[in-house]
């Protein structure tokens, strides 16, 4: 049994260890510096990707107005529960795709955050954006990036739901690493923040919403395909993202900054542009006609 709802047996120091990753909300924490793994863990989602080691901008959402992922997501399966039984086959049988382009695909998706998200999205945009030319842009997606952190960081205290790889030498996407297994895993942060960005890019350029929320939804199933989460912490992660979307989509402040955001964004597509990698096109184009992983 690798998932259990309470830690009781841990020493007092490897619990506050355990704590203190979850309050930063990283969804694939990152390794020592000493040693960095030759395919990098995400960052926080409260990190600033463009000024590294500094605070991100201020979040849109009052803590009040934060959804309350813990009241609305499910509790994780039980064990043995048919819902833990999909888990443990998705993850079993997804093993396979090592070395294949899924898997290539999935850990190039382990990177995240606003620059992340306009490469990673690139190929259905159809253009790769440069994101000094596209300021507003970030900014949105980067504060939207902290309201998500905090709407995942409650369940992923409340249930402290191992990974999938733990207790096991099944092939992952990312390095191991002892921070990566001891932080919690439901809901996928990755999966949240990939479903809600998919849903801002979506309202952004709405022409290209269909292949758009494609993406993001194989964004979400790579972390499955990479091995860190359960299809349910993924299935999770795409719930709380629209439930903080719609939240946001009620803020003054973010409407604002996203009618900023789609008129500065519609000017870099239509002016000439760096051409996606068409080989990493092709096989995202083919990770997309594969079915959905689903219970």
């Amino acid at each position: 049994m690798l998932r259990t709802p309470s830690l009781p047996l841990l020493a007092p120091a490897a619990l506050a260890l355990l704590l203190a990753f979850a309050a930063r909300a990283e969804d694939s924490p990152r390794p020592a510096p000493s040693a960095p793994p030759a395919t990098p863990a995400a960052p926080s989602l409260g990190a600033d990707t463009l000024k590294p080691g500094k605070p991100a901008v201020k979040p849109y959402l009052a803590d009040a107005a934060v959804p309350d992922a813990v009241q609305f997501l499910p509790s994780p399966p039980a064990h043995d529960a048919p819902l833990d039984k999909a888990d443990r086959a998705a993850f079993n049988s997804t093993r396979a795709l090592k070395g294949s382009p899924r898997w290539e695909l999935a850990a190039n998706d382990v990177s995240e955050g606003a620059a992340a998200v306009l490469e990673n999205f690139a190929c259905v945009l159809g253009t790769r954006i440069d994101q000094a030319r596209v300021p507003a842009v970030i900014n949105l997606l980067e504060r939207a990036r902290l309201d998500l952190a905090r709407a995942t960081r409650g369940p992923k205290v409340h249930y402290r739901r191992l990974r999938p790889f733990v207790g096991n030498e099944a092939p992952i996407c990312v390095q191991r690493s002892q921070a990566l297994a001891d932080s919690f895993s439901y809901p996928s942060g990755h999966a949240t923040q990939g479903w809600a960005y998919a849903l801002i890019l979506a309202s952004l350029v709405p022409e290209k919403a269909t292949p758009i929320l494609a993406r993001g939804r194989a964004y979400g199933e790579s972390r499955i395909v990479c091995g860190v989460h359960w299809l349910s912490d993924v299935a999770a992660g795409r719930l709380t993202g629209t439930a903080v979307f719609a939240t946001l989509m009620g803020d003054a402040a973010f409407r604002a900054d996203l009618d900023k955001a789609r008129a500065e964004l519609r000017g870099a597509l239509a002016s000439p542009g760096t051409v996606p990698d068409q080989a990493a096109c092709t096989r995202e184009a083919t990770a997309l006609r594969e079915p959905p992983l689903e219970f």
